[in-house]
Parts: C-alpha cells; structure tokens; sequence
C-alpha cells in the first residue's frame, strides 16, 4: 500500500476544506458565543404558543436591549442571545415577553461578563502556545538518537496546527448550516483533539524510529510508507471502533447543548487520525526530500 505516493492528494483534500472554511469566516466573521464577547443567553418557552423570532427581538428592542438574536430550538423553545442582562432587566424582558406574546417558561438563563470571556480567549490560546512548545521538546529530546529529530517536532505541531485549522472550517461551516458558536465546550473540544492528535502522530514517529534501526537499507521513504502501514490498523480500531461510535451516537441522539460540542470533537478526531498517517508522515518526508526544490522545476526533457 503505498500511501506516500498519493500525499499531494492528501494536502490538496486538506487545503480545500481548509479554504473553504477559512473564507466563510473571512466574509462572516467568527462566530463567537457569550462566553468569549460577554452577554447573555435566554432560553424560553412559550405556552403552546410559537411566536415570530421578530416578535421577540421586537419585545427586547423596545427594553433599550442591543445585539438580539433568536433561534428556535428543534426542541421548540427559542434560544435568545442579547448584550449582558442585570437580573433586573432579565425580569422586565420576561415581564414583557408574557405580555406581548404569552405565558414565558425559563428553561436556561447565563450571563458572561466581557472581563471573563477576555480570559477565557487568552488563557485558552496560552494553553495551547504552551502545550505546544513542550510537544516540540518532549519529541526531540525522545527521538534524540534519530537523524534531524527536532523535524518529528516541527512536523508534529504542523498537524496540530492542520487539525485547528480543520476544526475552525468545520465550526464555520456549522455555524452557517447549523448555528454554531464558538464557546467554552468548544475549547474544550479543540483542546480534546490536540492530545488525541499529538498522541497519534507520535506513534507513527515512534514506529519509523523502531524501524530505523531495523531496516537500514530501506530509503527513508519507504521505510515511513511501511511504518504508516504497520500502525495504520491501530489507529484506526483505537479512533473510530472505541470514540468515533460513541460520539456519531451522541452528535445525532444527544441533547441540542452537547450536539455541537459532540460534533466538533467526532470531526476534529477524525482530523487528529487522519494527520497523523496522512499529513504528518508525509510532510517529515517531504521535508527529508527537500520536494519544495522541484515545485517549480519545469520538468527534464526525455
């Protein structure tokens, strides 16, 4: 099976999703929840009543309330998104939705302050930056006995770096399909998938140092190829008959406040399997090669 030979077709599949999600936020916007622009979120039902969502934002912006946003659940109560609510607007808004429109049952009601979201942003992208500098480390000081080790590092945190970046395409495409938002759960997701992810690639780099030592006639190609082979079964029965299962029955079956979060991890998962055999192997490769050399080569005459 020789998967190296296809890996351009593999950083072409990657590049696309990735551009493609990537443009949906340049021309929208990231979508941010609460939890990282401050505000608050109102879950409602109504007496057997379904009201307009303009009716609802009508009833904030007559309380002087800004940036309003209503969803309507499949469960049929309406999600309501709005700037941050005292408990005493809170009242006065439920006051006038049972007025305007009907009977009002509270099903949910958070408040995040923008102080808080601040540092839920910057404490997140520390813990990434962090765990990452220890990633490159702990890979080159464990395979400091292999030729150019510090390369298994770097291209350790190049996969990582492609599984952010497909995470973030799949959050804006939901976002735009779906509704989703980028919240807590969601860097809870993204921080999931890292570990996941670095734990793969690092075993595929742990069975090319084996076979180093093993096959030292092989060129160094083929013995990547071979070694992705070896661990490919593991991989595969260690992500999707153990985690993808569980999270494809929970992303489909669970409750509307975890889908998008079940969701988010089964994708980014995937991602983590899929570069660790597909993207991280191949770019060490690339890299041993020095392809880049030949890209814009015209090629040779016969």
């Amino acid at each position: 099976m020789n998967i190296l030979g296809k890996r351009y077709y593999f950083f072409g599949l990657s590049l696309l999703i990735i551009l493609v999600g990537l443009g949906i936020l340049v021309f929208r916007g990231i979508p941010l929840s609460i939890d990282f622009t401050g505000g608050s979120l109102l879950e409602v039902e109504f007496g057997g009543q379904k009201p307009q969502t303009s009716e609802i934002i009508a009833v904030y912006e007559g309380a002087g309330i800004r940036d309003v946003q209503v969803q309507a659940s499949e469960t049929g109560s309406y999600i309501i998104r709005s700037q941050f609510l005292e408990n005493a607007d809170r009242d006065a808004v439920l006051a006038a939705l049972g007025e305007k429109i009907g009977t009002v049952n509270v099903v949910r009601f958070d408040s995040v302050g923008p102080s808080i979201g601040e540092q839920v942003t910057s404490r997140g992208t520390l813990a990434v930056i962090v765990s990452s500098l220890l990633v490159v480390l702990f890979i080159a000081w464990s395979f400091r006995g292999v030729t150019h080790a510090f390369r298994y590092g770097i291209c350790a945190i190049l996969a990582m770096i492609h599984d952010v970046a497909i995470i973030f395409s799949a959050a804006a495409i939901g976002s735009v399909l779906w509704g989703w938002e980028i919240d807590s759960l969601f860097l809870t997701a993204l921080l999931t998938v890292i570990g996941f992810s670095m734990q793969d690639t690092i075993v595929v780099f742990d069975r090319i140092r084996e076979n180093a030592n093993i096959y030292r006639r092989l060129d160094f190609e083929t013995l990547v190829n071979h070694s992705i082979v070896q661990t490919l079964q593991r991989s595969i029965n260690t992500q999707l008959m153990t985690v993808e299962f569980l999270l494809l029955a929970l992303a489909m079956f669970g409750g509307v406040t975890l889908r998008e979060f079940a969701g988010i991890l089964l994708i980014g998962l995937l991602s983590g399997t899929y570069s660790s055999i597909f993207i991280a192997a191949p770019i060490l490769v690339l890299w041993e090669n020095r392809e880049w050399k030949t890209w814009f080569r015209k090629p040779a005459a016969a």
